[in-house]
Formats: structure tokens, sequence, C-alpha cells
């Protein structure tokens, strides 16, 4: 008695876009060669700083929509330290490190060259930055619309306001962070990059704030002598007011201090002097809001431009020494 066996074979049908050896497809990587290297290298701080603007945007939101200004000071001041923060932890130790611990040597013995490898970190870099600062400068300007015709509340001028929208934020980073980078190339050692980077961040801000008022043209209103309070009158909503140190306009357009008169004992004195001295009228010097855009946008350029001249230096001195 026979049996007969007979044996099928199945052949299971071939994907699209498949070498039909079984295998899956690998996926496209949207980061290859250098820039993959770097982003790897460095995944655990830029995923840190787009971590934590995500998280600073959802608190901004959620502020926002719980419609409470008390929050308003407490972030804009942890906002104003962002530029420090990145200069400080991303920008020094960018090179500084691959220096200090002979990563450097190890990359310039490969088929890349060092300015391939400069561009590429300072790129990668660049656009951490420009996301997460941008996406803080929206949010956060979008907070600043409730309150912008309440002068009493939130002032245009001041820092907690010009230097965490618009373009400001985004061009004071990075120049923090380039500065950093730069401090880091020459210094060659993390530790005293980062010290020398917190000193140099803070001192950008310091001058910032001192030019601050100078980026805007300064608008003058003239009234006659009826009284300061008049002259105070005259100047627009939501504008701010510039030192009034000198108040008396005389008739030939000089302009007089406090001091003026202020020896006069009686009132009758006080107003025969200020003709004697030619005083037809009161002067107040005042910044328009709407110059903030232009002040921002201004002020951002000549950031850029620095920094711009710190990535020069940076191609010059790194093609030669950065090993």
């Amino acid at each position: 008695m026979s049996s007969l066996t007979s044996t099928s074979t199945t052949t299971r049908p071939t994907a699209p876009g498949t070498t039909g050896t079984g295998r899956l497809p690998r996926l496209p990587q949207p980061l290859k060669g250098m820039a993959w290297l770097v982003w790897r290298q460095h995944r655990a701080a830029f995923w840190t700083v787009l971590g934590a603007s995500a998280l600073a945007v959802a608190c901004i939101v959620f502020q926002r929509s719980q419609l409470q200004i008390d929050g308003y000071t407490h972030i804009s001041t942890g906002l104003r330290l962002i530029p420090i923060l990145l200069g400080v932890f991303l920008g020094a130790p960018l090179f500084a490190g691959d220096l200090e611990n002979g990563t450097a040597k190890l990359v310039v013995t490969q088929s890349v060259s060092r300015t391939r490898w400069l561009t590429t970190k300072l790129a990668l870099t660049a656009l951490v930055v420009v996301v997460s600062t941008v996406a803080l400068s929206v949010a956060f300007g979008w907070w600043w619309g409730l309150y912008k015709s309440e002068v009493t509340a939130t002032e245009w001028i001041s820092e907690s306001t010009f230097n965490n929208t618009g373009p400001v934020p985004v061009a004071l980073a990075l120049l923090s962070v380039f500065g950093g980078v730069a401090i880091g190339v020459v210094l060659r050692r993390t530790l005293m990059a980062m010290v020398v980077t917190l000193g140099f961040t803070v001192v950008v801000q310091l001058v910032w704030s001192h030019f601050l008022l100078s980026l805007g043209n300064v608008v003058t209103s003239t009234t006659s002598r009826d009284s300061a309070e008049t002259a105070v009158q005259t100047v627009p909503t939501g504008a701010h007011q510039m030192d009034g140190s000198t108040p008396y306009l005389t008739g030939d357009g000089k302009l007089l201090g406090w001091g003026t008169c202020a020896d006069a004992q009686t009132e009758q004195a006080h107003e025969l002097c200020l003709r004697k001295a030619d005083v037809v009228g009161w002067s107040v010097d005042y910044l328009p809001i709407s110059q903030m855009n232009g002040m921002q946008w201004f002020g951002a350029s000549i950031l850029l431009a620095l920094t711009a001249a710190v990535t020069v230096f940076l191609f010059f001195w790194g093609r030669k020494r950065l090993a």
C-alpha cells in the first residue's frame, strides 16, 4: 500500500518597495552623515532645550487662559535668563568639550574637514536655538497682547516685555550661544569656558539694557507755560516718557533744567525769574509705543551683525586650531 505525499510551497507576496528578502525596508532618516553624528553627540542638550521650551510655551498658554497677570513678572524674568543659560550650557561646551577630551583630534583625522564639522555643529545648534526662542517669543507676545493697552500693567519698553517679544530674544540667544562657542574654542577647557561665558552673557545683557532707549527716535512735545501737567497730557497713551531733567523751553529753543529759578522764595519771584530766563513753555520727550516694532528689529539687526562677526572669527580660528 502506498501513500502519496505532496508538498506545497507557499510564497509570501512581496510588498512594494522591498527586495524580496523578507526584511522590512529601512525608513529614511531625516539626518544623515555628519548632521546625524552631531545630533547624536549633542542630542541630550538639544532635546533638553526643545523640551524646556515646549514646557514654557505650555505654561504661558495656561497662564494666558487663566487671565492672570500674577505669573507674568515671574515668567518674563525667567525668559530673560534663557540667553544666559543657553550661552553657558549649550554654547560654551559645544567645542570646548571635544577639544578637552580629544574628540576633536579624532574628527580631524577622518575624511571630514574642519570647516564641514564646524559648519554642521553651528548650523544644528543655531536651528535648535532659533526654533525654541521663536516659539517662546510668539507665545509670550500673544500673552502680552492682553495687557498691551494697560500702561500700568506692563510697560512696553521694559526689559520684561521688550526683550521677550519679537526678534529680540532670538538675536540675544544667538549672540550669547555663538559668543560662548567662541570662548570655548579659544580656552579649550569646558568649565573655564562656561564661567567666562557667564560673565560675557551678563555683560551683553547690561550693555544691551544701557543702549535700549537709544534704538528709538525721541519725540518732543512742547506746550505753553500753563503747567507741567499740561505738557505731560500731550504724551500719547502707552508712550514711554524720557528723563525730564530739562523741562523748561526758552524762546530761542534751548532747554533749561529743573534747577532754573529754584532759589526763588515766592511764586511771584519764581515767575519773574522764569521770564528773565525767557522761559516760554514746557518740553516733554517720549518714545511712542508705535516705535516698538521698529526698535526691536533695529536692535536685533545689530545683535545679529555681532553674531555674524563672531561666526566669521570662528571659521578663521577653527580652520587652523580646531584640533
